[in-house]
Order: structure tokens, then sequence, then C-alpha cells
């Protein structure tokens, strides 16, 4: 399992210059969990650079893939992972969903880098 977090989705939805390597990833969507705080991301960059259309149809796209919603579980270890790794909120709930799930995550978020079964995709 992989938990692509909302810089990878906004990469592949917006044609952003790693794109083609999130797509590579993107290819089974039923090998994907995806923490709903990603749609809510997801939802309002796309809708507010874009439109609400293009926004809808990301947001359906996302839904293909496993949802997790935030539990007292995620949201105790996001509690815990920001307070030790200095992390914002949304950045905690997505690494906490990770761990929760024994997913790797997949990011362009430097922020989330150094941290353990993180795979980091720099933008240039």
């Amino acid at each position: 399992m992989i938990l692509v977090d909302s810089s990878g989705w906004l990469e592949f939805f917006t044609g952003g210059p790693l794109s083609s390597a999130y797509a590579h990833h993107l290819k089974d969507l039923r090998g994907i969990v995806t923490p709903t705080i990603v749609l809510y991301e997801v939802y309002k960059v796309i809708k507010r650079e874009r439109s609400e259309e293009e926004a809808l149809a990301a947001v359906a796209q996302i839904g293909k893939t496993h949802l997790i919603p935030l539990t007292d579980t995620i949201a105790l270890t996001a509690a815990d992972v920001s307070l030790t790794y200095q992390l914002a909120m949304a950045d905690a709930i997505v690494y906490a969903t990770a761990l929760t799930e024994q997913a790797k995550l997949l990011t362009s978020d430097a922020d989330l880098a150094p941290l353990s079964g993180v795979t980091y995709l720099k933008k240039s």
C-alpha cells in the first residue's frame, strides 16, 4: 500500500513537473490509501486555482482509492508525530495515516522528506 499526499495528487492533476513520476504510482488506485484531509486540500486548491468542475473530477478520481477517515487513533498518533517532528496538523495527519495503515508515503513535501517510510520526490 502507498499513500500519495496532497502534493503528489496536485502534481498529477495539474500537470506539474513531477506529474509523470506520480502517474507511475497512480496506475492501480486500489493499492492507494488516502486520508480524507487530502480530499480537502486537493479540492480546495484545484477549485481555487482552476474550477469547481476540475476539483470535483479530481475528488472523483481520488474517491477510487481507499479513503481513510480521521479516527481517534489517527488523531492521537498525529498529535504525537506533530510534537515529535514539529509537523503542521495536515502533514501530521497524513503521516499518522501512513503509519496506521502501514503504507509507504509518497510526497513532494520537504517537511515529510526525512521521516521513516517516506519516498520524497523533489521538485526542481
